[in-house]
C-alpha cells in the first residue's frame, strides 16, 4: 500500500465541526475506488491469520472501513452508535471528545451470545481516544474481547494511544 498516496488523497477541512479543529476528510478516500481497494486489501492483510469473530465499527466514518473490512474477511460486522440509535437493548458509556462529550451505545447480543469473541475495532481516526475507550470498553461489557484497535489515522498532537493501550494493542495506518 502506497501510504504517501493514501495520506495525500485525504481532504483537510479548517474549523469543521467548530473553530480550530481541523477535519480530514475521507470521503475522498472511498470514493477513489483504487485507493479504497488497496486500504482494505492491506487491512485484510493484516487481519486475515487473526481468527476474528467480528469487526465492530464506531459511528459514522469507522462503519464505511469495518464493514468493508468483515465482509472482505467473511465475518460480521458490529455496529457502535451515538445514544439512541439502536432500536434494540444496548450498553451505552460515556466519553469526552476533543470538542465536547457523548455517549455510545452497542447491542447487549452484539456477538450472537458467544462469549469471548475476538473483535477488531475499527475506526477512521483517532484524536483524544474518548470514543475509542468508551467503544473498548462496550466490546468487553457484552462478551467480546477487543484484540486490537485499529485507526486509519492517528493524529500525533494527542497522546491518546497509551491510554488505549492499558485495553487492547493498538494499530494505525498513518500518523499525521
Amino acid at each position: 500500500m502506497d501510504k504517501q498516496k493514501l495520506l495525500t488523497s485525504i481532504r483537510k477541512v479548517p474549523d469543521y465541526p467548530k473553530e480550530g479543529i481541523l477535519f480530514y476528510d475521507i470521503t475522498t478516500i472511498i470514493g477513489n475506488g483504487e485507493i479504497f481497494f488497496e486500504l482494505i486489501e492491506f487491512l485484510h492483510n493484516r487481519y486475515k491469520n487473526e481468527k476474528l469473530d467480528f469487526i465492530a465499527g464506531i459511528e459514522s466514518r469507522g462503519f464505511i472501513f469495518a464493514s468493508a473490512l468483515a465482509y472482505s474477511l467473511g465475518i460480521g460486522f458490529v455496529p457502535i452508535r451515538k445514544k439512541g440509535k439502536l432500536p434494540f437493548t444496548t450498553v451505552s458509556e460515556k466519553y469526552s471528545l476533543e470538542y465536547g462529550f457523548d455517549e455510545m451505545e452497542i447491542h447487549i447480543d452484539a456477538f450472537g451470545g458467544k462469549k469471548n469473541s475476538r473483535v477488531l475495532l475499527l475506526d477512521d481516526l483517532i484524536a483524544t481516544g474518548g470514543t475509542a475507550k468508551a467503544s473498548i470498553n462496550l466490546i468487553n461489557a457484552v462478551g467480546g474481547v477487543c484484540v486490537e484497535a485499529c485507526f486509519i489515522l492517528r493524529l500525533n498532537e494527542f497522546d491518546s494511544i497509551k491510554e488505549i493501550e492499558k485495553k487492547t494493542k493498538v494499530f494505525n495506518v498513518l500518523d499525521i
